[in-house]
């Protein structure tokens, strides 16, 4: 069974141990309610680091509608299967008191702040600067692993490690889908059967738009009962992506497509 850490003293412990042996630690923060998609960042950490770290911990912070915190769902038995059967190492798996007894820490995100999820969500960035900082300064490690359907949320923590000079290497992965082309998330649990089944018609969409058919795409979602929230072209550096969040059957859902 997983190695399962509870505090940061046993936590620290660990850490020391597995650095004074030279090993490189690669760390995967999660929320639990774990997947394929989870399970995914694992198997990477597995390829390029000796010992491989989850947490679970859900942050009241992130989520700016307290609803949408109550209803995020949890089964700690079923991700610690589900993690040591992907012979992750050590879980860390902290009570709110313990990770509020680490420092907080500000970061001005400029603009990448202000667009998409920094204006849908707001406060969520600042939570998540908030938990990731206090992760990577609990943990430590060298490698942390995020996946891409959060690719704003993977250029945030990379501008926080940044900023605060946080010798940890940010790798992003690609995004794992269901059978039918939805981006995994813990949150697809809460669609019923027949309408998850039929969700693909989001990637399906992203996949077609381009630069002069978006307000075409816009009107093919709203049609299809997807409350849209945005459908944003953005680019970051050399990569441009395509990006859309809004509610399926009262579902919140995004994701984010590469655009040539």
């Amino acid at each position: 069974m997983i190695l399962q850490l509870r505090t940061l003293a046993e936590l620290s412990e660990f850490i020391t141990s597995q650095k004074q042996k030279k090993r490189t630690i690669g760390f995967v923060p999660t929320m639990g309610f774990l997947h394929k998609g989870h399970m995914s960042l694992i198997n990477l950490a597995k390829e390029s680091c000796d010992i491989v770290i989850a947490s679970i911990y859900v942050n009241p912070s992130q989520f700016n509608d307290s609803s949408d915190f109550d209803n995020y769902p949890k089964d700690e038995q079923k991700d610690l299967e589900l993690l040591s059967n992907n012979f992750c190492d050590a879980v860390f798996i902290p009570t709110q008191l313990e990770i509020e007894s680490i420092p907080n820490v500000r970061v001005d995100l400029g603009t990448l702040g202000d667009v998409m999820e920094g204006r849908s969500r707001p406060g969520h960035f600042e939570g998540v600067v908030e938990i990731v900082h206090r992760l990577f300064k609990a943990v430590s490690p060298h490698k942390a692993f995020f996946g891409n359907k959060d690719y704003q949320q993977l250029l945030v923590v990379k501008k926080m490690a940044d900023s605060c000079s946080l010798s940890i290497e940010i790798i992003g992965a690609s995004i794992v889908r269901e059978p039918s082309g939805l981006a995994m998330s813990s949150r697809n649990v809460r669609l019923s059967k027949d309408i998850r089944n039929k969700a693909g018609f989001i990637y399906e969409t992203l996949s077609k738009t381009n630069l002069f058919n978006i307000k075409e795409s816009r009107a093919f979602l709203t049609d299809n009962e997807f409350e849209l929230e945005y459908l944003e072209i953005h680019s970051f550096g050399d990569d441009k992506r395509l990006f859309v969040a809004g509610l399926l059957d009262g579902v919140r859902l995004i994701d984010n497509v590469k655009v040539n």
